[in-house]
């Protein structure tokens, strides 16, 4: 896992910014900005182009702070089906609460959050009163009457002009959402046919990162994009609109280019002139590819994030979570870039683990749990499971001692606190597993540094851990998922069960 840089962060910045207010100059100065992907911790793009910063978004943001208002969009029916971020395992609607923080920290605050799609769903209604009680401007947008097809209905009173408008006062209006679907879109059109009606005339852009238009269709940065997004069945074509326009060859994703017709006929009835834009790639502002310094490492940690996906929508089917069509869909993604799971380093380590620990207990039913992390100096440290911790829980205790330079036989957690767990977990708290999971032995870990001058020395080696790669053999519980999350590494797990009980207590 010794990474190549193959970003730079300041060149991107700087190109982006440009570009957004040359845009901005271009519509009267004011533009409404459909703002794509994650404002903030964008870990799929710091893994797909190594050296990208994952707040650089917000860097952006904060440049342009005073030129810009802020309207975040959330789906009603997200909150509803309560959809989940996975690299967080926060729904939308906390991830909705998280940003809020996030851009206040930062001194940027949020004009007004639109929440789409309204139908007074129960949850949505809960969402809505937290934040006016908490003094946030609150809008309900419906369903567009006649939309997609009926651009009359569409764009008239009955449509666009039904939802509640929302007064800005900066030329930039970043319109951004947790996830695809918020209906940013949407809103946008909304404020742009308001406005017209009251004699401003604003533009439309969006702010995307990928795919990237000026890299070829099969390239694997663009490739990664469509296995981030198998389960909505995004895919990469090149944009037809573009080609005709402009004989040059880009790449755009297929929802944009099969509404792009039908949004150039509503930018038109909106406006009453032709739009600018005469392909869907026009309509984006994305420097992310002119960023790029180093190709090779780009592609080789691309073809490694698509290798995370393929585990991630595996395990996510043997739950119940997506359609074995998603799994068939990375699949077909691999076998185009020639790779396939073993090539993540650190498969093939945790499940030799696994076995070992099997053959050394032979005789013994129950399930073994590998796990394997690799360092950033390409090191692999392996772990498993036990009666007294679980495979994650093993891994770290033991890679952190590696980077300590702590004996194997040094007891990092005493004895009498895991047995003390253990008691509280069986007799009181009746759980049938009592080993402990990675968030227990963390803080048994952090309760035991107060007397052990070694597993203190071991504590300040977990921040070392942040972007290394980590996998297990087994779907990690939800203990275990929770603290290497926050341990900041990239897990991947085989789809088994470490346990034959359908539910764990």
């Amino acid at each position: 896992m010794i990474n190549k840089i193959g970003f730079d962060n300041e060149r991107y910045l700087e190109e982006q910014t440009s570009s957004i207010l040359q845009r901005v100059g271009m519509f009267n100065n004011k533009l409404y900005l459909e703002f794509g992907g994650k404002i903030i911790f964008d870990y799929h793009a710091s893994r797909v182009l190594p050296g990208f910063d994952p707040n650089v978004k917000m860097r952006l943001l904060q440049k342009l702070k005073d030129k810009a208002d802020i309207i975040l969009c959330i789906c009603a029916g997200d909150i509803e089906r309560k959809k989940v971020r996975a690299d967080f395992g926060i729904t939308y609607d906390v991830d909705a609460l998280k940003l809020i923080d996030d851009l206040r920290d930062r001194d940027i605050e949020v004009l007004a959050v639109v929440i789409t799609r309204f139908e007074n769903q129960p949850a949505a209604k809960i969402f809505k009163n937290k934040l006016e009680r908490r003094n946030i401007k609150v809008y309900t947008h419906y369903f567009t009457k006649g939309y997609p097809t009926d651009i009359d209905t569409i764009v008239s009173d009955e449509g666009y002009g039904a939802n509640a408008y929302i007064e800005t006062k900066k030329p930039l209006v970043v319109v951004t959402g947790p996830g695809p679907g918020s209906g940013k879109l949407a809103t946008c059109l909304s404020q742009l046919y308001h406005e017209y009606r009251k004699g401003i005339k604003p533009g439309y852009a969006k702010f995307e990162t990928f795919p990237i238009w000026n890299l070829p269709l099969n390239h694997p940065v663009n490739v990664a994009y469509e296995a981030a997004t198998a389960d909505i069945k995004d895919f990469n074509v090149i944009d037809p609109f573009h080609l005709e326009a402009y004989n040059k060859t880009t790449v755009n994703y297929n929802r944009d280019v099969e509404v792009f017709p039908v949004l150039r006929s509503m930018l038109e009835k909106i406006t009453g002139t032709e739009p600018i834009y005469k392909s869907p790639t026009d309509m984006g502002v994305n420097r992310a590819g002119f960023g790029i310094t180093d190709d090779e490492a780009v592609k080789e940690a691309s073809k490694q994030e698509v290798i995370r996906r393929y585990f991630r929508y595996s395990c996510e089917y043997a739950m119940g979570f997506c359609g074995k069509d998603t799994v068939e869909r990375i699949e077909f993604l691999m076998k185009e870039l020639n790779i396939k799971p073993e090539d993540r380093k650190v498969v093939e380590p945790a499940r030799q683990s696994a076995v070992e620990a099997k053959q050394k207990k032979k005789g013994n039913e129950g399930i073994y749990c590998g796990a394997a992390i690799e360092l950033k100096d390409g090191t692999i440290v392996p772990g498993t499971n036990s009666p007294l911790m679980h495979a994650s829980s093993s891994l770290i205790i033991n890679v952190i001692k590696k980077l300590a330079g702590i004996p194997d036989n040094m007891h990092l957690l005493s004895p009498n606190i895991i047995e003390s767990i253990r008691q509280l977990k069986e007799k009181i708290l009746t759980s049938k597993t009592v080993n402990l999971d990675l968030e227990e032995a963390l803080i048994a870990l952090s309760i035991n540094s107060s007397t052990n001058p070694a597993a203190q020395m071991a504590i300040e080696k977990l921040k070392d851990l942040r972007g290394c790669e980590v996998h297990m053999t087994h779907i990690p519980t939800p203990g275990d998922e929770a603290g290497l999350r926050k341990l900041g590494v990239n897990l991947t797990s085989e789809p088994n069960f470490s346990s034959k009980s359908l539910f764990e207590s």
